[in-house]
């Protein structure tokens, strides 16, 4: 708890501020943000508590050594133990290097590969980006035998079940200190939180019970974390936990602290963005699209408000409450979104699959160029009609400030019919990424995170509105929770969501420091499957010894006043500190 309510303004500010140069030297700090007690946290339990875990666990390959970043880790650790193994992690990290390198540096990065590593038999056939390609699968395919079942009988196996032990306790607010508020939404707002174990800045979107049950919003908050835990994108905002408390659902967030696009384009000087970014900004949201699209899902709320930055200058896709995963090969049909941005099919009650995103994409290109809708004047008020019978009917206007390439690209995404509209063709994603707007736009390495973003937010400006007068929430009055709230409050209060939760060990250092193992690379006692568990020791806090020190001496003194032998006068002094 931080202690801040007789403080100076200025000095709470500094305290809660995640903007704030000194918010990670904030209280309770045990080095980067972490908790004293960060280490007791995250106490590996004994190997022989993992049993269960052990018996239930889907032993899949590609699920546990390659996707979940500690198991990736804790696989290439037995790789690297095994002399034969050794050139296969070797091979995979060159290959790794060599996805991410520039066109230009790729041959002869392959050549490298291919001398080291490789035969040169079949380089003549296949090229030297196929024959890479082939075995890099053969090498997994060949990894996730005999390989794979011997990693399960290892140490390093049993290690991962202790994590994934650490992974799935039970969520409260406790494990998080909470900082300012940086917004706030229909259904309640959202806080600056960080996790105590590690020191993580996350964003937690509160969403307040009576609020949910009195708008209906049960379905919507529960389908966004449901799609939020499946994706895996850094183009869209990361959910890391998801939990309750008496009044709030909580979903723990990547924290944006660089602003939305719209404050970007309207409130940075002349409306409307430089050429360099409008690219940028246009091909990342691409690539979260094209993850979305791959897992079915359409977003249907693409607006500069949902487009956030990060601290870098990278952006992520927020706000998927009103996505919706299809069936394959299936339609939706809904009026929902935003109207200025709502693509023709959508106003018009019609069937769909994913292209309102493409749509949606125009505007945003559109308006990041322009500084404005493509749609609407600046400054222009329309009623609802108007802004229906434009987007369905009117021809959006180019002006001056629109290259050749640009104005083509938007034509093409803001063609009114979806069967001809760029990305909704054979071509899908590929003709999008492919047009001569992206023609400076690596995509392979775009996704690898390794190219610059051509803005980098100030540490030191916060990129919003004042939300120093933003009334918190109370509870709607009125309503009440009954047992089948409480059956929905327990599907969406499943705790830590395990790629995340492991990416955040591994980034704030506290796998390096707690992934130890014996000497010699031998098996530690809590990994010993022949010892029984060490009894834990629980250290009382201060507050817990003050007051039982205190229960203890009033007892003692009620004790002495009731046979005599003391003065009344000196247990009043006692109590008063006096002497």
């Amino acid at each position: 708890m931080l202690f801040t309510a007789r403080l100076p303004a200025a000095i709470s500010y500094l305290l809660l501020s995640p903007f704030s140069p000194l918010f990670h030297l904030s209280l309770g700090g045990g080095g980067k943000g972490k908790s004293w007690k960060w280490k007791d946290m995250l106490r590996f339990p004994h190997i022989s508590q993992c049993m269960e875990l052990a018996k239930t666990l889907e032993r899949d390959y590609y699920s546990l050594c390659v996707k979940q970043p500690i198991g990736r880790q804790l696989f290439r650790l037995f790789c690297q133990s095994k002399p034969e193994l050794r050139h296969c992690i070797s091979l995979l990290d060159k290959m790794g290097e060599y996805e991410v390198k520039s066109d230009k540096e790729k041959r002869s990065f392959g050549m490298q590969i291919i001398n080291r590593f490789l035969s040169r038999q079949g380089l003549c056939v296949l090229g030297i980006h196929l024959l890479l390609l082939c075995f890099y699968s053969d090498l997994h395919e060949y990894l996730s035998g005999d390989t794979f079942l011997q990693y399960q009988q290892s140490m390093y196996f049993d290690r991962f079940l202790q994590w994934k032990m650490i992974e799935r306790q039970p969520v409260t607010k406790y494990i998080f200190r909470q900082y300012r508020m940086l917004g706030k939404g229909g259904f309640g707002e959202v806080w600056a939180f960080q996790a105590r174990a590690s020191g993580k800045m996350y964003a937690c979107k509160k969403l307040e019970k009576t609020h949910v049950k009195k708008g209906r919003g049960e379905a919507m908050a529960l389908n966004e974390k449901q799609i939020l835990e499946t994706l895996n994108s850094r183009f869209v905002v990361s959910l890391a936990y998801a939990y309750e408390t008496k009044h709030s659902l909580c979903l723990v967030l990547t924290i944006m602290n660089g602003g939305d696009l719209r404050f970007h384009i309207y409130n940075m000087g002349t409306s409307g963005l430089e050429q360099d970014r409008v690219q940028f900004y246009a091909a990342e949201v691409c690539c979260g699209l094209h993850h979305l699209h791959q897992m079915n899902i359409v977003y249907r709320d693409l607006k500069p408000e949902n487009i956030l930055l990060d601290d870098n200058g990278h952006i992520r896709i927020s706000d998927l409450g009103l996505a919706v995963t299809l069936s394959e090969g299936n339609l939706v049909r809904g009026r929902v979104g935003t109207l200025g941005y709502m693509a023709p099919e959508v106003i018009g009650h019609k069937y769909y699959g994913m292209s309102p995103d493409w749509w949606g994409l125009g505007c945003l290109v559109y308006e990041m160029t322009a500084g404005r809708s493509p749609f609407k004047g600046k400054g222009e008020r329309l009623i609802g009609k108007e802004m229906e019978r434009r987007i369905q009917e009117e021809e959006e206007e180019y002006g001056n400030i629109f290259n050749n390439e640009t104005k083509d690209f938007c034509r093409l995404l803001l063609n009114k019919d979806p069967r001809h509209r760029l990305g909704c063709q054979g071509s899908g994603v590929y003709g999008v990424k492919s047009h001569p707007f992206f023609r400076t736009i690596n995509f392979r390495r775009l996704e690898a995170g390794v190219i610059e973003p051509p803005f980098k937010p100030d540490p030191r400006a916060v990129y919003c509105q004042d939300v120093q007068d933003i009334d918190e929430f109370s509870t709607v009055k009125g309503v009440i929770l009954e047992k089948t709230d409480k059956d929905f409050y327990v599907k969406f209060n499943t705790g830590s969501v395990a790629i995340p939760w492991q990416t955040e060990m591994i980034e704030m250092g506290c796998f390096k420091e707690l992934n130890v193992f014996g000497p010699q690379g031998s098996r530690p006692p809590d990994l010993d499957w022949t010892q029984t568990p060490a009894p834990v020791s629980h250290k009382r806090s201060l507050l817990d010894r003050m007051f039982r020190r205190h229960v203890g001496h009033t007892h003692l003194l009620m004790v002495g006043l009731r046979n005599g032998s003391l003065n009344p006068s000196l247990h009043c002094n006692l109590n008063l500190g006096v002497t």
